[in-house]
């Protein structure tokens, strides 16, 4: 495969790294599993070896060495296994933009053929289901019948101010459908005109983009766009990061969009959500791809400190240095083992705080670090920060919010 699954800017970078080992040391693969090979270091070492023997005469020397089948294999094994949280460009001194990068290079890992077969999988799933767990996508919003007050209209208009972009992990996995529940109820409450798109909400793209996948997004992304076009809605509203970062870096700018912290941040500050107090110690985890990736820290801190009686206590590793729960990057697909090796790091460093429960502002956070504290006995409360608003709702009784 030639070089053009990489920009120039990318392909100028990466002979930017000077090898001082920064991104290993920060790695949360390679600390979990004590590879060297799943840092960054060794990652661009490689690629700038496989990338020269594709050049010129430079192929004579390097091509029959770095190019074979069973080499690009064992390296295809490295690329993948990482959880694209972006720790390593965030402590890389030289500036290099690393996420971005190993997107680049899991594109060109395929366009070489040497990738996970999951890859396939997520590639079928959305071409076929329009999610990636290949479920029927007109079940999309049956979490909604679970409420024990939902309306008719099952919160599905023909038109509304706001769309609220639901997501795939929060569609369809049950320990993750309390917190579209949550959410739902929040703009309730608030007197929010929103609507769901249901069976035509399509997966936004994401696990496409982390699969290698770059170059087959558009249908997603078009049909999408149509979608909410088609409701007259001015704002897309998103409790999963990842969507919400594909959508900000992804999309066509034709909406308002928000993450649900930022929004409910602003229902409170104009006093439309009104909340009780409720006598709570938490700490937050910041997910990788709205913190790192998105740049927002201030709306979750705000929104947990807004709660009457609720008092936050930081994590020793938080903000830009936050630990990943080891969901990311479709790891868990890959190796499920790495991802919760990954996870009991994470839950160690909550353990620290002393806190009641872990709060966080991703779907799949919550699933990640609750699968790990459930099946090792660790307790822990760990909850979306819709849920924890929707605790405090004044005036509701406390028995329906779990």
């Amino acid at each position: 495969m030639a070089q053009t699954d990489y920009s120039i800017m990318e392909i100028l970078q990466m002979d930017a790294c000077t090898g001082c080992g920064l991104c290993a040391d920060v790695c949360p693969a390679v600390l979990a599993a004590g590879d060297g090979r799943l840092s960054g270091v060794y990652r661009l070492s490689e690629l700038r070896r496989i990338m020269r023997s594709r050049t010129g005469f430079l192929a004579i020397f390097f091509g029959s060495q770095t190019l074979t089948e069973e080499h690009l294999k064992l390296f295809s094994d490295t690329v993948f296994r990482c959880t694209l949280c972006g720790r390593c460009q965030q402590a890389c001194p030289s500036g290099i933009l690393l996420k971005n990068l190993w997107l680049s290079l899991r594109q060109d890992m395929v366009h070489c053929h040497a990738y996970p077969k999951k890859v396939d999988m997520i590639a079928e799933n959305l071409a076929e289901s329009h999610n990636v767990f290949d479920e029927d996508n007109k079940e999309r919003a049956e979490w909604v019948e679970d409420m024990p007050a939902a309306p008719d209209h099952g919160y599905i208009k023909d038109q509304a101010d706001v769309v609220y972009f639901t997501g795939c992990v929060s569609a369809y996995f049950p320990m993750a459908q309390t917190i579209p529940m949550a959410l739902v109820e929040i703009l309730d409450a608030a007197g929010v005109n929103f609507t769901l798109l249901g069976e035509d909400e399509w997966c936004c793209g994401f696990p496409m983009l982390g699969a290698g996948l770059r170059d087959r997004m558009e249908d997603l992304i078009d049909h999408n766009i149509k979608a909410v076009q088609a409701r007259g809605a001015q704002k897309v509203i998103f409790s999963c990061p990842s969507c919400y970062q594909m959508w900000q870096e992804h999309y066509p700018r034709e909406f308002e969009i928000y993450h649900v912290t930022q929004f409910v941040n602003e229902l409170m500050v104009s006093g439309k959500l009104l909340l009780d107090d409720l006598s709570l110690t938490v700490t937050y985890h910041d997910p990788c791809d709205l913190g790192r990736g998105s740049g927002e820290y201030k709306a979750p801190r705000q929104v947990i400190r807004s709660i009457p009686g609720v008092k936050l206590v930081e994590l020793a590793h938080n903000r830009e240095n936050c630990l990943c729960c080891g969901g990311g990057g479709n790891l868990e697909m890959i190796d499920a083992e790495l991802s919760a090796d990954i996870a009991r790091a994470k839950i160690d460093d909550i353990l620290q705080t002393g806190a009641h429960a872990v709060v966080t502002a991703c779907q799949q956070c919550v699933r990640t670090m609750t699968t790990y504290a459930r099946r090792n006995k660790v307790s822990i409360e760990v909850m979306d920060i819709t849920q924890l608003v929707q605790k405090a709702i004044a005036g509701k009784d406390r028995s329906d919010s779990g």
